[in-house]
Order: structure tokens, then sequence, then C-alpha cells
């Protein structure tokens, strides 16, 4: 019996420090304004990837989205700018091993329902400035989903090997409903119960150059 009692409280202790995690965003604040953005066209695309998690009521999915386009400017082993374009018709689904379930999931999160890929086919994260703290960097950038552009600061670390640098950000979650991406929204709809679909979506990613 104490066994289980030890066994109970310790998953309880899970769950709850795994929902704080969650629970964590990245602060939203209104657009930069930016003049001028160095394209220096870069990154490896075939290399460099984004990650995503969604979750809801008893389930998650993840997957990743790959870039069209991306410039990183480091001088003397310092981020000074960047422009990372996402193409938004990349999605893909990891989870699901049906390869049908897994198609219908991705047209659903290209649909106008989410993403509206057909509409707004990229989305974009622009550097504006970078603070370094032991190895740390505290990356503020403007990130577009859709029609929508904010402000927002994420944690990162920059290496180098062999000449190729590697720009990488640790977990993050950014609230999708900050960017008019409303489908199954609490924030938007009510009477949901169960239905509903988390706000928050947990991204991270990898850039190398070339």
């Amino acid at each position: 019996m104490k066994k289980a009692i030890i066994a109970i409280v310790a998953i309880s202790t899970i769950l709850v420090s795994c929902n704080g995690e969650k629970k964590e965003k990245v602060d939203v604040k209104e657009e930069v304004k930016v003049t001028e953005v160095a394209k220096v066209n870069n990154v490896d695309l075939t290399a460099s990837t984004m990650t995503w998690k969604g979750t809801k009521p008893g389930g998650a999915h993840d997957g990743s989205v790959g870039f069209k386009e991306g410039s990183l400017v480091v001088e003397t082993g310092i981020v000074t700018g960047g422009e990372f374009v996402i193409d938004m018709s990349s999605i893909k689904n990891l989870d699901i091993k049906d390869a049908k379930k897994s198609a219908n999931l991705v047209a659903h999160l290209t649909s106008p329902d989410f993403f509206d890929v057909a509409a707004f086919p990229t989305s974009k994260f622009v550097i504006t400035s970078v603070a370094s703290n032991e190895g740390k960097l505290a990356v503020t950038g403007n990130l577009t989903i859709k029609d929508v552009t904010k402000s927002i600061t994420i944690p990162a670390t920059l290496s180098e090997s062999e000449g190729i640098v590697t720009f990488a950000s640790e977990t993050f979650n950014i609230d999708r409903a900050d960017f008019n991406v409303k489908y199954g929204s609490k924030k938007w709809f009510d009477n949901l119960k169960d239905k509903f679909i988390d706000d928050l979506i947990e991204l991270s990613f990898v850039v190398k150059t070339k």
C-alpha cells in the first residue's frame, strides 16, 4: 500500500510539473519596427528544420516544417541578425503511423481552420535583438503567422564546427490564439467541453548554415 501511495504521488508530481511547463509561453509584444534585414541566404535548407507539437485532452500530435529561405548573420561569434522564412506547405506529421490519417491531419492543419496555407503560404521570424548570458542567448524577433506579427523572445544557442554554424532554439511555447489560429480554441469559442485543442503550440528549431 505504501509503495502504491508513493507511486501515485510521484506520478502526480510529474504531471503537475509537465502541466506547469506546458502553461509557460513566450511573452508576446507589439511588433518591433525593422528598417532593413540583411539577406545573405546562407541557411542550409536541407539540414535546417522546425519541430512542432500540439496537444488536446487525451492526446497530442507532433511533426516538422521546413524553411523556404533563410539568412543568419554572425559577426565574430555573435548573432547580429537573421530572417527565416517558413514554408507552411511543408508541414509534416510524424506521430501517426497510418498514412491516410496522417495526411488527413496535415490537410486540416493547412486548411482555413488552422494556418490557411493557400492564403498564407509562409510564416517568418526576423531577429531584432540578441542578448547573451553565460553562453545562452535570448533572441528577440518578429514572428509572423497568417496576418499577425508579434515580437517574442526565445532561448537559443550558437555553435560552430568545421565552418558550419548551428543556431538552435530550446523548446518554447507560443499561443496560437495570438496569431488568429482559432479552430478548437477556448479563447475564441464557448461550450467546447472536451473537444477543445490547447492554444499553446510547442516549437523548436535548428538552423544550420551552408
